[in-house]
């Protein structure tokens, strides 16, 4: 695939956070493999260093372009560190994907630190990075892209784990403000980008099981939607999978939307009295 956006070229530097597994490990293999040099940021541990491996196994010199940094993002301090760490070496960052992110599963009367550990990695994480690194993308004045990976569960918000929901309904708002921002920005090359995963088989998803079901994409599928739609330009990366399309998404999205439009109770789309409507709206019918 020819890949035209001017900041994911040969040379360039991209900072990948989650860098570990899933969605970022295939992110940072696809920028090495366009001879980027890549900055692997995780928790640090032999899942981080595997990682680094592998990535740079793909690289013309991976000793010299590929890095493994551990960090937390949830703690302003490590995102300072890293930043520091990366123009040490590389001098700039082209690329920022704020993609780190944790589930361990949430109830609204449940265990506290479960909302605070997903809020604190999934939300503030993603303002740490963005807000650290983004004024120094903005001053190099080379093209460069901040992609925030968000969630289809923070625009449907449906029931069931209410601490994910909230902290990526929030990188949704956040992202939009910050596209907003950097494009009234005089000058600036910088873009931001919302990263809508599907249904990715990774480790946050795969629970109890040992291979991918067929409804679910992998990350490497993920990954190429992602380079696909920054070719186009597109803002909302809203990436389908082997079970629900692009139309059955849209439906749903606007059927939540029109919870407040129509003055209806909140996540009707499971309230016994308008699932059937729902559902019908849903599928067209």
């Amino acid at each position: 695939m020819s890949i035209t956006h001017p900041a994911l070229k040969e040379d360039n530097v991209a900072v990948v956070t989650g860098a570990a597994s899933g969605i970022g490990l295939a992110a940072a293999k696809e920028f090495a493999k366009l001879g980027m040099c890549v900055v692997l940021a995780d928790l640090e541990g032999d899942r981080l260093s595997e990682a680094c491996r592998e990535v740079a196994a793909l690289a013309d010199d991976g000793e010299a372009d590929i890095v493994a940094i551990g960090t937390d993002v949830s703690k302003p301090a490590e995102i300072e560190a890293l930043e520091r760490a990366v123009l040490q070496r590389f001098g700039r960052v082209h690329v920022l994907m704020n993609n780190a992110g944790i589930q361990p599963g949430s109830s609204l009367f449940g265990p506290q630190v479960n909302w605070d550990n997903v809020l604190a990695v999934n939300l503030i994480g993603v303002v740490n990075g963005s807000r650290t690194f983004g004024p120094g993308m903005i001053a190099h004045g080379e093209p460069a892209l901040i992609i925030n990976t968000g969630s289809k569960q923070g625009i449907t918000t449906p029931p069931g784990d209410p601490a994910y929901n909230v902290s990526k309904a929030g990188v949704k708002a956040f992202t939009e403000a910050l596209q907003h921002e950097l494009r009234n920005t005089p000058e600036c090359k910088v873009s931001a980008h919302l990263l809508i995963p599907g249904f990715v088989y990774t480790g946050l998803t795969k629970g109890d099981r040992t291979e991918k079901p067929d409804a679910a994409w992998t990350s490497e599928q993920t990954v190429q939607f992602m380079l696909e739609s920054l070719e186009r330009g597109d803002f909302y990366i809203l990436c389908p999978d082997n079970d629900v399309d692009r139309k059955t998404d849209e439906r749903r999205m606007a059927w939540a939307i029109g919870d407040i439009i129509e003055n209806r109770p909140p996540l009707s789309r499971w309230h016994p009295d308008f699932a059937d409507a729902s559902k019908k709206f849903i599928s067209g019918s």
